[in-house]
């Protein structure tokens, strides 16, 4: 009798403890369940009244459709190759401008334009507008591509803008010939009917953005910055539509990049005294430093989704998704830390979820009898947009974990600011506009960047930089960027110049309308 008091004591608190686990979980499965079946971030400004405006249409007639694919493969058969910051075809470039002044012939005489060269190859284009009040944007692609060989086993020649099933094949169709040519289609058109905006804004075209464009972007900005000239936004290459890429997801989603990751590149090195391989020692240089990269490639960086502005993707997406993924991608405040474990599996979802670590070069030994002196390596880093390059190189120094290790910074920059993308985001929501308005069935939600642009160098000038440009891109076609077999669709080169002729109309608006919510309360 004297033990059962301790026991039922013992019971007692068990019980509240399992009911209170279950009170709690109940709780919180109640609370994900209505976000799951209430939340969408997507309605927006899409049943607001906005500012009416006059919109010109654009049907492109059989002879157009001829001459801008004529004008848009001799752009592919240049070879604007940028090999090096000091090794780019300038020759090339010099036939690029010629081609530009002889296919858009209304953009270059127009008195509502001034062009002008930068840099002696880059191109920057002022259209006025007739409200000066109304603050500038900006459209931004560029103009050089990255090398490319036939033997590396293309279907078509990588210059020759041959036609293969309704594609056109050829470096620079996606990357990024096809927003340069499209941009300026799209103005040559509108120019010719008459068109003058309201709202003012700027063309950049750069001519080294490959080799990180120091020399065109940067010297672009540098003239926009003598002139005191602020932007409203940028819009410039990056992400795109996508179409069966996202496993799950009904329907295509047109991901708008509101910021970018970071990059750094490392070089590692190990010195020792050389020697004959006769007579080796316990450790080499190769092996000290193959065993610091092995660590590196053992301990990736920490797993990060939810953090940054991935998170805005899949919620803004979470309506697409059938259950049980709808439920899950509606409460990442619950879920983020096991969707990042399921992301991080694959490669291509794996640079959503950390700072990534790729070990891209290493030299070492000059002879086969020979200890080398000296052995080097190359580690590029791409940084999640919650962590600084700071903090990158810290945890590599730490993973490393060797004093004979010597680590050196070649090159890095921090994430980019992460641009505004709510109702009140006028440049967002005007780019967001224009894709509903030619792609009713498609899902618009913001993205991150994983490569980098031109448009980094554009800080000073907005705190809006967006990165899109619709171009369809399905399973398989994101290797085609930089790799073999690069193309674009006869069509969707078409739909780029539509969407172009739409938004720069969709600009002259003064400003956006209230949200929905908050003119019709319920």
């Amino acid at each position: 009798m004297t033990n059962s008091g301790p026991k039922l004591k013992i019971l007692k608190c068990l019980k509240i403890i399992i009911s209170s686990l279950f009170i709690t979980v109940l709780l919180l499965f109640t609370v994900a369940s209505i976000r799951t079946f209430s939340l969408d971030v997507n309605v927006g400004l899409q049943l607001a009244q906005w500012e009416k405006t006059s919109n010109i249409s654009l049907v492109v007639d059989e002879h157009q459709r001829e001459e801008l694919l004529r004008n848009f493969k001799e752009a592919i058969r240049i070879p604007t190759v940028s090999f090096t910051e000091t090794d780019i075809n300038t020759t090339a470039l010099l036939e690029f401008d010629k081609l530009l002044r002889k296919a858009f012939p209304t953009v270059f005489s127009s008195v509502l334009v001034r062009h002008e060269l930068v840099a002696n190859y880059s191109h920057l284009f002022w259209v006025q507008g007739s409200q000066p009040n109304l603050v500038p944007y900006m459209l931004l692609a560029h103009i050089d591509v990255v090398p490319a060989s036939e033997s590396d086993g293309w279907e078509a020649p990588p210059f020759s803008a041959e036609e293969l099933d309704g594609f056109i094949y050829g470096r620079g169709t996606i990357d990024d010939k096809s927003p340069v040519m499209g941009i300026l289609q799209a103005l040559e058109y509108l120019l010719k009917k008459g068109y003058a905006p309201r709202r003012g804004f700027y063309i950049g075209l750069g001519h080294d953005e490959e080799v990180n464009g120091y020399k065109g972007a940067m010297n672009i900005v540098s003239v926009l910055k003598q002139r005191g000239v602020q932007l409203s936004f940028v819009l410039d290459e990056g992400l795109a539509i996508l179409d069966g890429v996202i496993s799950g997801l009904e329907g295509p989603a047109a991901l708008i990049g509101i910021s970018e990751k970071g990059s750094a590149t490392v070089k590692l090195s190990v010195s020792m005294v050389p020697g004959h391989s006769s007579m080796p020692p316990r450790e080499s240089s190769i092996g000290i430093l193959a065993a610091a990269v092995k660590r590196l490639e053992d301990n990736p960086m920490p797993r990060l989704f939810g953090h940054g502005p991935e998170r805005g993707t899949f919620e803004h997406l979470a309506h697409k998704f059938k259950l049980p993924m709808k439920f899950i991608m509606s409460n990442l405040w619950l879920f983020s830390s096991l969707l990042g474990r399921v992301l991080e599996r694959k490669p291509d979802t794996n640079a959503f979820v950390r700072t990534t670590t790729a070990v891209t070069m290493f030299n070492a030994g000059v002879k086969v009898n020979v200890i080398p002196s000296l052995a080097e390596a190359y580690v590029n880093l791409r940084i999640h947009s919650s962590q600084s390059l700071q903090e990158v190189l810290d945890l590599v120094q730490s993973i490393v974990g060797d004093q004979r290790v010597k680590m050196e910074l070649v090159s890095g920059f921090d994430p980019l600011p992460i641009s505004s993308n709510d109702e009140k985001s006028f440049g967002f929501q005007i780019i967001k506009k224009t894709v509903l308005d030619n792609f009713p069935k498609v899902t618009v939600a913001p993205g991150i960047c994983i490569g980098n642009t031109d448009s980094r160098h554009f800080r000073d000038l907005t705190s809006d930089i967006y990165r899109f440009a619709p171009v369809w891109f399905k399973p398989g076609d994101a290797q085609r960027f930089h790799g073999i077999n690069e193309r674009i669709s006869k069509k969707n080169y078409e739909e780029l110049i539509v969407f172009y002729f739409s938004l720069i109309q969709n600009c002259d608006i003064e400003k956006l309308p209230e949200p929905h919510s908050s003119v019709h309360e319920l």
